[in-house]
């Protein structure tokens, strides 16, 4: 479950060669008449790929808030539920 996954793997999900892959693309794309410099293309990878990341890691934080709350709901079910006997 992706819940259970530490929150500092986020940034590594993507291997260093599928960014390479993704550079390379920019660069091919550069030469069929992009507009944009390449290095600035990948300049904007980069730093969608730290935004990324940082959106995995509050993705993973928030999914550890809500399984924790989940869990201490189950709790106090079970205490009301004693309780109530």
């Amino acid at each position: 479950s992706p819940a259970n996954a530490p929150e500092d793997d986020a940034p590594n999900r993507y291997s260093r060669t599928e960014r390479t892959t993704f550079s390379r693309y920019s660069r091919d794309a550069n030469s069929s008449g992009s507009s944009l410099p390449s290095n600035t293309l990948e300049k904007r990878i980069e730093e969608l790929e730290r935004e990324l990341a940082k959106e995995r890691q509050e993705n993973a934080r928030l999914m550890k808030i809500a399984q924790d709350k989940e869990e201490l709901i189950g709790k106090l079910k079970e205490e009301i539920d004693l309780l109530n006997r």
